[in-house]
């Protein structure tokens, strides 16, 4: 198999935010949203910010499935906060899920991804986006209202703004290589499941 390499004349400012600060202080009040969180990283820190907490439907090996089930979700429960976070290694492997959010285009959605340019759970092999792939113009192209690149600690209250904004947007969180936020939490199917339809319906 040929080596990937990086694309040529693509200068991205290097990732310095530590993303077990850096996701929390996006995402401030985590108990506000319905959260459909994609496997491995984001799933863990959205789970340990809300103490495993019943609104976040926090994926394991569904690699992919975050993001249109955060839209969805959006479509069905037009009056509440979606938030679908991923990470780029998930993102880039269902692309098209942006294509399809942005055209339905839901107001209470926000897609959160959070990208250190790894697969972190299948070696920590450079992702599409750590040689070169730039997902906010991808989402932009796909035609997101809002896109707002994070690279400092300065651009994070400009996110928390899109955050407490009405409209679909998009946010992308370069974090450096790291350790997610860890706390147990449940991966038993049927529970997470339950518990979130009980959150979700007030229950």
């Amino acid at each position: 198999m040929a080596q990937l390499k990086r694309i040529a004349g693509v200068n991205q400012p290097p990732a310095t935010l530590d993303r077990r600060q850096a996701v929390p202080a996006l995402i401030e009040r985590p108990h506000d949203w319905l959260v459909a969180a994609g496997l491995a990283g984001t799933a863990q820190e959205l789970c340990a910010m809300t103490d495993d907490g019943p609104n976040v439907f926090g994926l394991g090996g569904a690699m992919g499935a975050g993001p249109m089930m955060a839209l969805g979700l959006a479509l069905a429960q037009p009056t509440r906060k979606v938030l679908g976070i991923t990470g780029d290694g998930e993102l880039l492997m269902n692309i098209g899920a942006l294509g399809t959010i942005a055209l339905m285009a839901p107001a209470n959605l926000k897609i959160v991804c959070v990208d250190n340019g790894h697969y972190g759970e299948t070696g920590n092999q450079d992702s599409h986006t750590g040689l070169g792939v730039q997902l906010d113009r991808i989402a932009a192209g796909f035609g997101f209202p809002v896109v707002h690149t994070i690279n400092t600690e300065a651009e994070i209250a400009e996110g928390r703004r899109i955050l407490a904004t009405d409209g679909l947007a998009f946010i992308l969180l370069r974090v450096k290589e790291g350790p997610a936020l860890k706390k147990p939490r449940s991966l038993r199917p049927h529970v997470v499941r339950d518990r979130f339809r009980a959150a979700l319906l007030g229950t």
